[in-house]
């Protein structure tokens, strides 16, 4: 009778052997991430951060409020919020620096396409 259970304990340990947790398959959905969007990331921050200037009938500068001019300037628009404070053409003027994570979210937006 011991020698039934030894064998039947043997093939459930090599039987069991190839089961996989099911938290890391929860692990690796959460960790992606979703593509950035235009209308999903990046007016949001743009109204945040670059009002009244940069909107529609609130400020006299470049409308960053729709989607064809944020893509056209992409570039500029990097590269003056990357500037320090003090430097020549610095934005947001007159506001402190954004943040190393809402300019990642610039740049992500832009090496991901410029998606609308």
């Amino acid at each position: 009778m011991k020698k039934v259970y030894v064998l039947l304990f043997i093939l459930s340990a090599i039987a069991l052997q190839f089961c996989t947790s099911s938290k890391k398959v929860v692990t690796k959905t959460k960790t992606k991430t979703q593509a950035l969007t235009y209308a999903g990331n990046i007016k949001p921050l743009i109204q945040a951060n670059c009002a009244p200037c940069h909107i529609a009938g609130q400020g006299n500068k470049k409308d960053y409020s729709n989607y064809a001019n944020t893509k056209g300037d992409i570039d500029d628009i990097l590269r003056r919020i990357q500037l320090n404070p003090a430097d020549r053409g610095f934005m947001p003027f007159k506001h402190p620096k954004l943040s190393d994570s809402v300019i990642h979210v610039f740049q992500q937006w832009n090496a991901e396409g410029l998606a609308e």
